[in-house]
């Protein structure tokens, strides 16, 4: 069994705001997200299905993907750790039908979800809003949706409330575990649960996680074709997005990308905001 791990920072215990990666708290912030992939690790060796575990592949999804030390791999001799950016399919990277189910943790609710703590989708500066097929994203859907492209569920989030209303009832992923981390009260300002409840917690849901049916869980996905609109920040930002190939400029500040393979759309999702970061 090949397990895919994907980890962020704003939907981790203890973080609240960017500010603190740029202080003193930069230490702490990393020191939490450790934690956290600790907490999985353990629900992993502490699961009936711990044998079965061929290997584990975390991936350093957060920013430039430098937030976890090579050392965390000393938590299990399974375990490798991609780091670094920029690097193909972002919070995604080596994903393939190899791998058997995915773990997404510190994930966070989408661009302008109320009382979302840090909300966005993918880049805070440049996305105001990013829809397929007509609905509101976050990294959670897309991610998950890429996933599907390869035939592999997502078992098991890990975030902040405002994300599991959204994936346990807006979205429709109801099969997946979730572990509550904290309730935003401002985009800023969070609630953070007690340290040991959220490492139980944790804990159990992996191994709940690990004792499901993969072949049997449902797939996120979207009907063919798919439709990408962006709403960046500033037109300027859409000035330099819409110079890429197939793309439609709808107004100002707005485009729209259509393609009959979700990888594209994936694609497109990382490399447009990344494009119109130079505006």
């Amino acid at each position: 069994m090949k397990l895919f791990i994907s980890l962020d920072m704003e939907g981790i215990a203890g973080t609240f705001n960017w500010q603190q990666e740029t202080t003193q708290d930069r230490a702490l912030v990393r020191k939490w997200m450790a934690q956290q992939i600790e907490w999985v690790i353990e629900g992993i060796r502490q699961s009936p299905k711990n044998a079965m575990v061929t290997e584990i592949t975390l991936a350093d999804s957060h920013s430039n993907g430098d937030n976890l030390a090579y050392d965390i791999t000393g938590l299990d001799e399974r375990l490798s750790l991609i780091s670094g950016n920029p690097r193909p399919n972002y919070m995604m990277p080596t994903l393939d039908g190899s791998y058997d189910t995915v773990f997404l943790i510190g994930y966070h609710a989408g661009a302008g979800t109320p009382y979302g703590n840090m909300d966005h989708t993918y880049s805070n500066s440049t996305i105001h809003s990013l829809w397929i097929n007509g609905k509101a994203m976050n990294e959670t859907f897309i991610n998950s949706a890429y996933a599907s492209c390869f035939s592999i569920p997502v078992s098991l989030i890990v975030g902040d409330k405002a994300l599991k209303d959204q994936v346990m009832v807006e979205g429709g992923m109801p099969w997946v575990e979730f572990v509550v981390t904290k309730e935003a009260l401002f985009k800023f300002a969070a609630k953070q649960r007690p340290l040991e409840c959220v490492r139980e917690e944790t804990s159990k849901a992996v191994q709940k996680a690990l004792a499901k049916d993969f072949k049997k869980l449902p797939l996120y996905g979207f009907q063919k074709p798919y439709e990408l609109k962006i709403e960046f920040q500033t037109s300027n930002q859409a000035d330099f997005a819409s110079m890429i190939p197939l793309v439609e400029r709808i107004d100002g500040r707005t485009l729209r990308f259509v393609s009959e393979d979700f990888k594209q759309i994936f694609e497109a999702c990382i490399y447009l905001p990344a494009l119109a970061r130079q505006g």
